[in-house]
């Protein structure tokens, strides 16, 4: 029996979806569980599993169409069986595509240029505006070699991915409508990294991991936000939503953008839970294979650059989130000690908060538990 592939709804209130690409090709067998669609939410590009066994069939949608949510796209059909007849397309056509010659002749736009097609791929694929070019072929139409001669003097443009445009948007949004401002503590380390050598030899014999910093902040500042259920919520049109489970997305850095992952329910997990899901997901995110499950439900942010010897910087604030964490590197410091300067590794931790679910007590409040369990931590 026919199965339908439907665009899936992987976010809330979702009502399309962009296809990306197909992972299998029509008339290809296709095994329950194996990935079979790649599609673009607001947060990621999602691997989509299919739902059963069978022969890709039928397939209406084609790689950047936005299609609504639920709409059948293809079929996995049984040897020999027809897909059912399909309904007429309900996706909007891809801007992408819709640039791209479809005759091998040479195509006029409205009132642009004539190009060949040849001509018009290379174009898109350098960035090149035909709209300045004045072409060397019969009539004045564009050729490759024009394109070519445009690209080798133009300035250099590096394409953006799909997944440094979602990044560039989010960031762009959350800036301009979520009133932003920072809270920031100096604290000392000590503690964190005694506590990270003690359960280093532990945790790597019995899970195969080794227990970084980040993997400790994990469970303090999930702890300390059970404490704080104001940093742990949402802004929305309705009002604030305070969120049961404690969520923890880490951002982590793939080729030219930054992803966020999610560890849940972080308040309850183990450190060495932590630090196998941490892994684990990191190995994923940089092999692109992060599933619609591992960027879900988030609840706060943790950005940590220590590894990258920063000393201090400021997030913006994942939208629907009310906070982030900026982590520096932890590094030495003479400080007060006892009413004398000593030398101490120190951290500078930075709380981006959304002022219409946080005030400035509540932040300073929580930056203030969360200092005092790092330098005495119960995990």
């Amino acid at each position: 029996m026919a199965v339908s592939v439907v665009m899936p709804a992987l976010e809330m209130a979702q009502e399309t979806g962009k296809l990306i690409s197909w992972l299998k090709q029509e008339g290809e067998a296709v095994r329950k569980g194996e990935m079979l669609l790649e599609v673009e939410t607001d947060k990621a590009v999602l691997e989509v599993e299919a739902a059963a066994d069978g022969i890709l069939a039928g397939i209406t949608a084609k790689p950047g169409d936005v299609v609504q949510v639920g709409h059948t796209i293809a079929w996995l059909v049984q040897p020999g069986e027809a897909p059912p007849v399909a309904a007429a397309p309900a996706s909007a056509p891809s801007t992408r595509a819709a640039a791209a010659p479809v005759a091998p002749t040479p195509q006029r736009g409205e009132g642009g240029p004539r190009i060949s097609p040849k001509a018009r791929r290379l174009a898109q694929e350098k960035g090149i505006d035909i709209g300045r070019l004045t072409g060397s072929g019969p009539g004045g139409e564009i050729l490759a070699d024009d394109i070519l001669a445009a690209a080798a003097g133009a300035p250099k443009v590096s394409p953006v991915s799909t997944i440094g445009r979602l990044m560039a948007e989010r960031t762009t949004h959350s800036w301009t409508t979520a009133p932003h401002f920072f809270v920031t503590r100096e604290i000392d380390a000590s503690a964190l990294g005694a506590a990270r050598e003690r359960m280093l030899p532990a945790i790597e014999g019995s899970h195969g991991v080794k227990v970084t910093h980040t993997d400790l902040l994990v469970a303090i500042v999930a702890r300390t936000l059970a404490q704080h259920r104001r940093l742990n919520a949402s802004w929305t049109a309705e009002g604030i939503v305070s969120h049961e489970d404690v969520n923890i997305a880490l951002a982590m850095a793939v080729e030219d953008a930054v992803v966020t992952a999610v560890i849940p329910r972080a308040d309850r997990a183990a450190v060495a839970d932590i630090a196998v899901r941490r892994r684990d997901l990191a190995e994923r995110a940089r092999a692109g294979r992060l599933q619609p499950a591992d960027v879900a439900d988030a609840t706060f942010t943790i950005s940590n650059l220590g590894m990258f010897e920063v000393d201090a910087f400021t997030a913006i604030i994942v939208p629907p989130q009310a906070a982030i964490l900026a982590v520096g590197a932890i590094a030495d410091r003479v400080v007060p000690v006892a009413g004398a300067p000593g030398v101490r590794p120190m951290m500078s931790m930075t709380l981006s908060c959304d002022h219409r679910v946080v005030d400035g007590a509540r932040a300073a409040m929580f930056m203030r538990d969360l200092a005092a369990a790092i330098r005495s931590p119960q995990i």
